[in-house]
Parts: C-alpha cells; structure tokens; sequence
C-alpha cells in the first residue's frame, strides 16, 4: 500500500528511509527505564519506556544500532500498541516515555487516543520532527524530550543523512513550548509538563556543540532544562569515520560544559566521564516486556 509520510523533514513516501510500514508499528522494547534525566525517572520507579525500532535519523554511530538501523523488534497493530500503554499506564511508572517515536507519529496518535493514560506521556525523539507532528501531539504528549544533535549541517548530513536538521529541530522545539507552555513539577520535583534539550558531545565537534547551545539561549532564553551527556563511545559504523573512532576526551567535554555556565544556563543535567560505555544500552535481545518493579 502506498503512503506519503509527514511525519519529519524528509517527506519521503512508503518508509523508504526509516523503514517503516503504514499502520504498523514495530517495537523493540517495553521496560521499565532508570537511565533517563532524574526529573523524568525517579530512581524508585523509573520511566515506562517504549522502544521503537527504525528510526528517521539512523545516526552512523547509534549505540541502539540493533533497532534503528536493523530494525530488530515486534509489529504490532495499532489496538496492540494502545494496550501496551494501558498496562504501562497502570505499572506504577513516573510515565509514558516514547522512545524514537517520530516515524510512527500517526499511529501512535491513535493508540494514545484509545489507551487515554493519565500519567504524563514523554515524546522522546531526536529532534527531527516535522511542525506538523508536533501540531499533532497536541493534549496527548505532556512532556518534549528532544536530542538536539547537530548545529552544522555538514554533520548532519555527514552522520544522519539529515538535511536542514537545526532549523527543523528548532521549529519542532519551538511548536513544542507552544503547545505544552512553561515546565510543571510535582511535589517531588517530577515534571510533569514541559520540555528537556538534551545533546551528546561527539568527538572533534566541541564548538559544533556550543553553537548549539548559543543559539538556543538567543531563541529560548536560559531557563530551558538540559541535559549534557559525555557517553559517547564508537558503534556500529562510526568505527569506520576516523574522527569519531574514538572516546570523547575529557577536556573537550569540559570546553562545552564551561561555555554552557558562561551561557548562564539555569538548569540541567551533566554526565561523568565513567558514562561512555554500554551500561546504559538497553538489552534488546531478550525479554521484549520487562515492567516488573525492581525490590526495593
């Protein structure tokens, strides 16, 4: 069956870059998650993350290589995947957390609309949405966590095949606040709505990152959350581009978090240098549903 597909800035028909297929979905992953920002996954319960598999960046150095690019998962109906967010609804999470959602922006629009859960739902994407899916999301997704990676467009292209990927991260961060207004908090300082910018510092590109974050602070202003992360190591076919076969150096991260307090950002999360390994990639091998509550 044909389609035409809006869902981010490549427009293309028929899946034919992030290898989707219309009205199915294919997920890697249902589990509980304790590796995201704090005010998203308290240590106690953590996030009910759903991990899509495709994806519409397909980064060359992806540490979840296995389901962006290979597409290792379950399809599942529309009416399947509604029913999966009613029992992560019902799992005791902090909430919903959409895993590299934006290919499949449609469908799960339609699932969210079905399942109607009452905890927060978390759009969870890299930042190369189209307005028109944010638009979209309007009262069904709380909170905007999006993974601003590139300022230049020659990385963009280079790594992501992602033409234009700063302007359309910008628009897409931009309709975002539009929709959900100023961040919320519970009164153990969850969000409960809002927006988190996140980025990964990549090896050789510490001033690509403080453009990032110099034009954000010019369009956003500083009280916008961050999350600055360092656990960049090479995967996949970044062991192939020489300047990204290897470990992100300690002073280079150090260069962005320093222009990051000049900026005088307000709030944000950072990451040690023991980060940068695969403890925090998910196994996506074994155990497709893994919501079981961790003993205290």
């Amino acid at each position: 069956m044909m389609f035409d597909c809006i869902n981010c800035a490549r427009k293309c028909k028929n899946g034919a870059f992030c290898g989707k297929v219309d009205n199915k979905v294919r997920v890697a992953k249902v589990m509980r998650h304790f590796f995201e920002e704090p005010i998203i996954c308290p240590k106690n319960i953590g996030s009910g993350a759903v991990f899509f598999s495709f994806c519409n960046l397909k980064c060359v150095y992806c540490q979840n290589y296995q389901i962006s690019h290979e597409g290792r998962g379950k399809d599942l109906t529309i009416n399947e995947l509604a029913k999966i967010f009613k029992e992560i609804d019902n799992s005791n999470v902090a909430n919903l957390n959409l895993v590299s959602p934006t290919h499949y922006a449609k469908e799960i629009v339609r699932a969210l609309e079905i399942s109607n859960v009452k905890i927060p739902v978390v759009w969870n994407s890299g930042g190369y949405d189209s307005e028109e899916t944010i638009e979209s999301l309007k009262w069904l997704v709380d909170i905007f966590l999006f993974d601003v990676k590139y300022f230049s467009d020659d990385l963009a292209i280079k790594y992501s095949s992602a033409k234009g990927y700063f302007e359309t991260c910008l628009r897409a961060i931009k309709k975002a606040r539009e929709i959900v207004g100023d961040d919320e908090y519970d009164k153990n300082g969850i969000m409960k709505k809002g927006i988190i910018l996140r980025h990964l510092v990549l090896p050789n590109a510490s001033d690509d990152s403080i453009k990032i974050f110099e034009k954000i602070k010019l369009e956003l202003g500083t009280d916008v959350v961050i999350s600055l992360m360092s656990q960049y190591y090479p995967c996949y076919k970044a062991k192939n581009i020489p300047e990204i076969n290897t470990k992100l150096k300690p002073l280079e991260y150090k260069k962005v978090l320093l222009k990051v307090k000049k900026l005088g950002f307000k709030n944000g999360f950072i990451q040690d240098a023991t980060s940068a390994c695969s403890d925090y990639t998910p196994d996506f091998e074994n155990n497709f549903f893994e919501l079981k509550q961790k003993s205290k």
